[in-house]
C-alpha cells in the first residue's frame, strides 16, 4: 500500500467537558491525529471516511465525541503532518500551542489555517475493519480558501509535494 499515493489531513476533535449535565462545564481538550486513508463517500448526502487505528487515541475520542473535523494539509504543512503522527508525543495542547487555527462554529473542533480545505463532521457511522475502525461522517460545513500550492502528499513512506 505503500505504492498509493495519498493527500494527508488532519484531524482534530474536542473532547467533550467533564460533566455534560453542566453547562458551564469547561470542555475538554483538543486533540489531533494525522491521516492519509481518508475518503469522499457521498456526495448526496455530504459523506466522507477517516480509518482509525482501533484504541488509537482519536479512535476512542470520535467513539465519544461525534463531531470532527478535517484540513487538508498544503504542501507547506508537512511540519504540521509529522507533528501530529509521531509515537509518543507531547501533550496535544503543545502540538495546537503555536499553530494558526481557529474553531469551527458546526464542531468546536479546531480548524488549521492555512489548509486547502476544511469540513467540520458528524459521525452517522462507525464500523469495525480489522485492527481500524471506519469513521464516517456527514459534513456539516465544508470551506476552501483561496490558498497558493498544492496538496501535501504521502508516498512510500514519506511526505511529498506535486512537482
Amino acid at each position: 500500500m505503500s505504492r498509493l499515493s495519498s493527500g494527508v489531513v488532519l484531524v482534530t476533535a474536542q473532547e467533550p467537558p467533564l460533566d455534560p449535565d453542566d453547562p458551564g462545564a469547561p470542555a475538554g481538550e483538543d486533540a489531533g491525529m494525522t491521516a492519509t486513508a481518508f475518503l469522499s463517500v457521498s456526495l448526496d448526502p455530504p459523506l466522507v471516511l477517516v480509518s482509525l487505528r482501533t484504541g488509537s487515541r482519536m479512535d476512542d475520542l470520535l467513539d465519544e465525541q461525534p463531531l470532527w473535523a478535517v484540513s487538508v494539509l498544503a504542501e507547506s504543512q508537512r511540519q504540521i503532518a509529522g507533528r501530529f503522527s509521531m509515537k509518543g508525543r507531547v501533550s496535544d495542547r503543545l502540538l495546537f500551542a503555536d499553530l494558526d487555527c481557529s474553531r469551527g462554529a458546526a464542531s468546536g473542533a479546531l480548524l488549521v489555517g492555512g489548509a486547502l480545505a476544511t469540513l467540520e463532521c458528524r459521525t452517522e457511522r462507525r464500523v469495525p475493519a480489522g485492527d481500524h475502525t471506519l469513521v464516517i461522517g456527514r459534513v456539516l460545513t465544508a470551506r476552501a480558501p483561496s490558498v497558493e500550492g498544492g496538496p501535501l502528499m504521502y508516498f512510500r513512506g514519506r511526505y511529498r509535494h506535486l512537482g
